[in-house]
């Protein structure tokens, strides 16, 4: 019967049968309690089955002792009912083999075998439930079992109705069942007494089992007459009395520490779900105690010789063996069975022998026979011989086949976890019907009347701890999970349960991952993906196609619409595959899809709640609130203004803050509400305060990212307020607690600094802020029955003052760096360390800029001749001192760009400094300061500083252009104010010319006019105005110069060369006309003033040719300024206003008429000396044709010229046409040569 290949496809067994292709494991090895288990096959060529022993109580086995002939079983043996060395600890369980199954005796397996259930498992029950279903087609008796689901694993166990109503006539509990039964199925219930044949068969097997393990019993004394007695009621007890229903399983209010958890020295921070076990007594005790306490015990006990994982088909069944097994006969493992020699065996019991064979690995059966208790003979049969015996003949895969459909038919009407089913068939019929006895228990007042209720509840609970604990695989269990404790939730009271409920809840916030916020989304998909794993209590049951289904609920009168599924005839489950498509689909479990980051917290936190409340309630206390400690200040909703907001009360808290830290790392505990430090509650409670604080810290962050600042600081001082009370309860401060609290204080010093920022929104967030949602008050109201939760309150008050708000964002970061140097969190997490250092560094940034434009404004407000106030002075210390922590901050992590930038914010206050010490004295008698030069001197060092730190401009472009262009604005501003207020009285002119000249020459070393840049054009003006200046300067001293040629004709050329430098440049502009129509007057009287030192005429007139040829060249910024006029007169007169206010920048009317009239006065005087020098010349000479032209040009152009300005009436336009008109002349009439 053996299949040898399937065999081998799994692991091979120690020891192999000759014949059959049989595979047996030796007699010692197959019997040893072992976890893994060991593995046997059976089956032939119809069916496949594989069974692994994962435990046994029973001593190796020994060889049965053959009974004589004519041995009469009837007379009791000496060893009947006593202890032996070979029955071992199990005594006369193995012996006993009595049929009835006990209550709950699945839940004892299942808690034994806990990472089978719910996962790889279809039915946990004892191997004679299993037969009585097996069996249902082929007999006419009742049958009445159990059902519950967990995970994709169905627990079955007998329901005993009888034995179910004799108490409920006690007692009055399941009178409602009672009710119900008679109602629908049986009217005239009565209960059934057992035949005396019945214990007459069950003494005298008793007495055989005995007689075969002892063969020289007859040395043992014969038991006395009490014994007997005893023995004589002994089956009865254990059918009745010891397998009666216990009372409805209730558990104490007090449970106890995981021993794993309680062992830990500080509080763990994975998921540890303290509720491993639960206790039946306030001392410490663990599940498997409870269960094996005696009266306490509940039946929930694991009392089966032997469990073994059997395989039948592609079933997986967990089963509960008490089979007496020996050795002897040709095989190391036979079963005994004793038959009356006048009862042929029938095909119920050939099924009966068969399965017990093959769910114990035995591969053969000895058979004795008996006539009224006188043994007659032995017959050794093959297990795979059984189906084939005379008048017992079956089919294997029918069996097969009724296994399938009825695991199918189960597993797709059970599909409510924490239900009751009841599978029921009552004698003699064939319908077999299903009810939920938890929707009829339901409508009844007492939901605990069903004893299943604890057990499964427990059950529940201990299958997801277990799947939790399994952290490389639990992911795509994660749907399951939750079905499981939810439903273990709902079974639960609320009042008797605290323990296992806030563990559960504490699990069931667990599963959703708050960690990586950014990462949720892409991860949640595979979460949806374990349909074939689990199933939903809220799916739908799978609606039967015709052809494969035929059990229905519908209204024919043998139907009971009070049934969850029925099966019309017994015969169909022998059809192959009846339902096979049924048993194919299992429902999915899906994991809730949270669209957005506050569903999931929400979510999180409202299984935090129910977790904290459950807490609460087993805290034994004379009221809910704590009762106030003498030493401990109440904390009061005014404070002084002085201790508050300002810079000096921060610093203060700050203090006590720190000092608060400190004294955490000595473990110090200040619970309020009385809780024992290492107790359930407290450990719970702690773990749930920080899942909450971490719930409140997403949210926060998400709300940040939306711009919504308020409801940002509301959610981080809730964060904050959770951590606050953790510390409190905390006996020993984890290093990874304190980083989450460095994180915390680092996004409420981000929200804070975002408040500062939006104070024009001050409003909409102060709304936010007071908003409060009914589970965030119940949350701080069991915070508050720990600590005061003001241990932050100083970093997350919305306050209206800019300053105080970023003072406080720097606290927090300040805060945030000083828990980091705590312990060795900074070299720990090197990433949170930069980004806290570079907040902190861009936060006194922004203080040192806040501080600096008061002083400014300061500035701004006083009067010019007053000098420089004490309050100006302290604001520029602050400020200063904020940019040098910041730069400090920004080069202690190498943060070149952003040190650079506070050393460019540095130079601008000291530019500020110089400025406030500019407006000293009178107007008119003031000079160039040295404390300006002072100050303008340490903005150039800090600027220079800037560019040392930047390195090269490929670090970062856009920062070193700006630096550049400060810098160069220094140099130009300082070359400015040297040139217009020059300190003649303490330095001499050269001196100062030649400062001047170097500041200015600095100024166009750092200023850029090449690179094309948003910023060239202005680059582009500041060197032509610097060119411009230079060249006014040159100018200048020409003309107020005596003495030294060498001197002078250097200025000359400097002059020259700045001049024409300045027109190239203001060329390229076009927006400033003015700039070069000066540049180049400037440059004709140069000219004009050259010509005056020259004697000769033909000098002159070459000079006057040079001076008409600029005038000639300023044609180009006549035509910008005509182009603008041109454009200002064509805009309608109603968008006059927003024009002007677009051109006025560029266009300066009273200055454009001041230079046309200076113009046209310099061409006038050069057009009258070049007429002069030309006429004279002439006359001195002979005729010369060109020089002829050029004088009769230069009269005309002349005429037309004086004419045109006599004309007072001329309009702006009109008076620049005319100049075009005359320098063309002038350009083509040779009258510049």
């Amino acid at each position: 019967m053996g299949d040898s290949k399937e065999a081998g496809a799994e692991s091979p067994p120690t020891g192999a049968a000759a014949r059959g292709g049989l595979s047996l494991l030796s007699q010692g090895e197959s019997e040893e309690p072992s976890a893994q288990g060991s593995a046997l096959f059976l089956g032939g060529n119809e069916v496949k089955s594989r069974a692994v022993v994962k435990y046994s109580s029973a001593p190796p086995r020994t060889a049965f002792a053959r009974l004589e002939e004519k041995t009469d079983l009837k007379l009791p043996p000496a060893n009947w009912l006593r202890e032996s060395a070979k029955l071992g600890p199990a005594g006369t369980t193995i012996l006993g083999n009595s049929k009835k199954s006990k209550p709950f005796s699945s839940f004892g397996m299942a808690y034994d075998f806990i990472d089978s259930v719910g996962n790889d498992v279809d039915v946990v029950s004892d191997s004679e439930n299993i037969k009585k279903l097996l069996k249902i087609p082929y007999s006419k008796s009742h049958v009445s079992m159990a059902v519950h689901r967990i995970g994709r694993t169905l627990l079955l166990d007998e329901l005993d109705i009888q034995e179910l109503f004799m108490r409920s006539s006690q007692t009055g509990d399941w009178t409602w069942l009672k009710e119900f039964y008679q109602r629908l199925i049986d009217q005239k219930w009565q209960r059934k007494k057992k035949s005396k044949e019945h214990w007459y068969q069950k003494a005298i097997l008793s007495k055989f089992l005995y007689y075969s393990i002892n063969g020289d019993g007859a040395a043992q004394p014969v038991p006395s007459a009490a014994e007997q007695q005893e023995s004589s009621s002994s089956d009865q007890t254990n059918d009745s009395d010891g397998a009666s229903w216990p009372a409805p399983f209730e558990m104490p209010s007090s449970v106890s520490e995981d021993p794993s958890a309680s062992s830990q020295g500080s509080e763990p921070l994975e998921p540890s779900y303290i509720v491993g076990h639960v206790a039946s007594a306030p001392k410490e005790q663990n599940l498997t105690t409870l269960f094996n306490d005696g009266e306490n015990s509940q039946g929930l006990k694991n009392d089966f010789v032997r469990n073994i994982l059997w395989t039948f088909e592609d079933i997986h069944m967990l089963v509960g063996s008490n089979m007496p097994i020996f050795g002897g006969g040709r095989y190391p493992a036979v079963s005994l069975r004793l038959r009356d020699n006048n009862k042929p065996i029938n095909v119920l019991t050939g099924i009966d022998y068969w399965l017990d064979n093959l769910i114990c690995n035995v591969p053969e059966l000895v058979m004795c026979f008996h006539v009224n208790g006188i043994v007659q003979k032995y017959e050794m049969i093959k297990t795979e011989e059984i189906p084939n015996l005379e008048n017992s003949n079956f089919s294997t895969k029918v069996i097969k086949d009724i296994a399938q459909n009825i695991l199918s038919f189960l597993k797709s009407n059970c599909t409510k976890e924490g239900h009751t089913y009841w599978l029921f068939k009552a004698s003699g019929s064939d319908i077999v019907k299903l009810y939920d006895l938890t929707t009829l228990c339901e409508e009844t007042e007492d939901k605990y009347q069903n004893p299943f209720t604890m057990p499964v509840a427990i059950l529940l609970y201990k299958v997801a701890c277990n799947m939790m604990m399994k952290k490389n695989q639990n992911k795509k269990h994660y749907g399951t999970i939750r079905t499981l404790l939810l439903n273990c939730v709902k079974l639960l009271d609320k009042s008797r349960h605290p323990q296992i409920i806030a563990s559960a809840n504490y699990m069931l916030s667990e599963l959703f991952q708050l960690d990586e916020p950014k990462k949720e989304e892409s991860s949640e998909s595979p979460l949806n993906e374990n349909s074939d794993e689990s199933y939903s209590e809220e799916e739908e049951e799978m609606p039967d196609s015709d052809e494969n289904g035929s059990y229905s609920t519908s209204s024919d009168p043998s139907d009971d619409n009070k049934a969850v599924a029925i099966i019309k005839s017994v015969g169909e489950l022998s059809v192959p595959e009846k339902y096979k498509s049924i048993h194919q689909i299992r429902p999915s479990c899906t994991f809730p899809v949270c669209h957005d980051t506050e569903e999931r917290c929400r979510l999180v936190l409202s299984y935090v709640l129910e977790g904290l409340k459950s807490v609460d309630s087993s805290i034994k206390k004379e009221s809910d609130l704590p009762a106030a400690d003498p030493n401990t200040p109440i904390p009061l909703k005014y404070e002084d203004e002085s201790t508050r907001g300002g810079p000096e009360g921060l610093e203060k808290q700050m203090a006590l803050f720190l000092d608060k830290m400190g004294s955490l790392q000595k473990g110090n505990y200040s619970s309020q509400s009385g809780m024992i430090p290492g107790s359930w509650q407290h450990k719970m409670k702690l773990q749930l305060i920080l899942k909450s604080s971490k719930a409140y810290y997403v949210l926060s962050d998400a709300a940040m990212s939306l711009q919504k600042y308020g409801r940002a600081l509301r959610y981080i001082k809730l964060a904050l307020q959770s951590h606050d009370t953790y510390c409190c309860l905390c006996t020993n401060m984890l290093s990874e607690v304190l980083l989450f609290l460095s994180q915390y204080l680092t996004l409420c010093g981000d929200i804070q600094l975002m408040l500062a920022q939006n104070a024009n929104n001050r409003a909409a967030h102060l709304e936010e802020f007071n908003y409060q949602t009914k589970e965030d008050q119940e949350i701080l109201h069991s915070l508050h029955r720990e600590s005061s939760c003001q241990g932050f309150a100083w970093a997350t008050d919305l306050s209206t003052d800019l300053e105080s708000q970023l003072s406080v964002s720097c606290k927090c970061y300040e805060a945030a760096n000083e828990i980091l140097q705590f312990s060795d969190l900074k070299s720990q997490n090197p990433e949170h360390y930069v980004q806290v250092l570079k907040r902190m560094g861009n936060v006194r940034n922004e203080i040192g800029v806040f501080y600096m434009n008061q002083a400014a404004a300061l500035q701004s407000e006083r009067v010019v001749s007053k000098s420089v106030s004490t309050a100006e002075q302290q604001l520029w210390k602050k400020s200063f001192s904020c940019f040098e922590k910041g730069i400090h901050n920004f080069e202690s992590i190498d943060d070149a760009t952003n040190a650079a930038l506070l050393l460019c914010n540095t130079g601008r206050l000291m530019r500020i400094c110089a400025q406030a010490h500019c407006g000293a004295g009178d107007e008119f008698k003031r000079e160039f300061s040295p404390e300006e030069g002072l100050y303008y001197n340490k903005a150039v060092d800090y600027y220079l500083k800037a560019l040392r730190s930047l390195g090269t401009r490929d670090i970062h472009p856009a920062v070193w252009d700006s630096v550049n262009w400060e810098l160069s604005t220094t140099y130009f501003t300082m070359a400015t104010l040297q040139q217009d207020y020059a300190p003649l009285s303490r330095k001499a002119q050269e001196q100062i010319e030649k400062e001047v000249s170097e500041a200015m020459m600095k100024s166009l070393k750092y200023c850029d006019v090449d690179s094309a840049s948003a910023r060239q054009p202005l680059c582009q003006y500041r060197a032509a105005t610097i060119h411009h200046r230079l060249a006014s300067m040159y100018h200048s001293c020409l003309r107020n110069q005596v003495g030294d040629e060498h001197l002078r004709k250097q200025h000359r050329v400097l002059a020259d060369l700045h001049y024409s430098k300045a027109v190239k440049l203001f060329q390229l502009l076009k927006d400033a006309p003015c700039e070069l129509l000066r540049v180049q007057l400037e440059r004709v009287a140069f000219a004009e003033f050259q010509m005056t030192s020259q004697n000769s005429n033909v000098g002159k007139l070459k000079t006057l040719s040079g001076a008409l040829d600029i005038m000639v060249r300023t044609k180009h910024a006549f035509q910008l300024i005509r182009k603008e006029l041109v454009e200002e007169f064509d805009q309608p007169k109603s968008d006059e206003s927003t024009p002007a206010a677009d051109s006025s920048p560029s266009l300066n009317r009273e200055e454009v008429i001041k230079l046309l009239s200076i113009f046209e006065s310099r061409l006038s005087f050069l057009l009258l000396q070049s007429i002069k020098l030309l006429s004279s010349t002439k006359k001195k000479t002979s005729s010369n044709t060109e020089e002829d032209v050029v004088l009769k040009t230069n009269k005309q152009i002349y005429s037309q010229l004086l004419r045109a300005t006599a004309n007072k009436n001329a309009t702006l336009l009109e008076r620049i046409d005319v100049l075009i008109h005359l320098l063309d002349q002038l350009a083509r009439g040779g009258g510049v040569q």
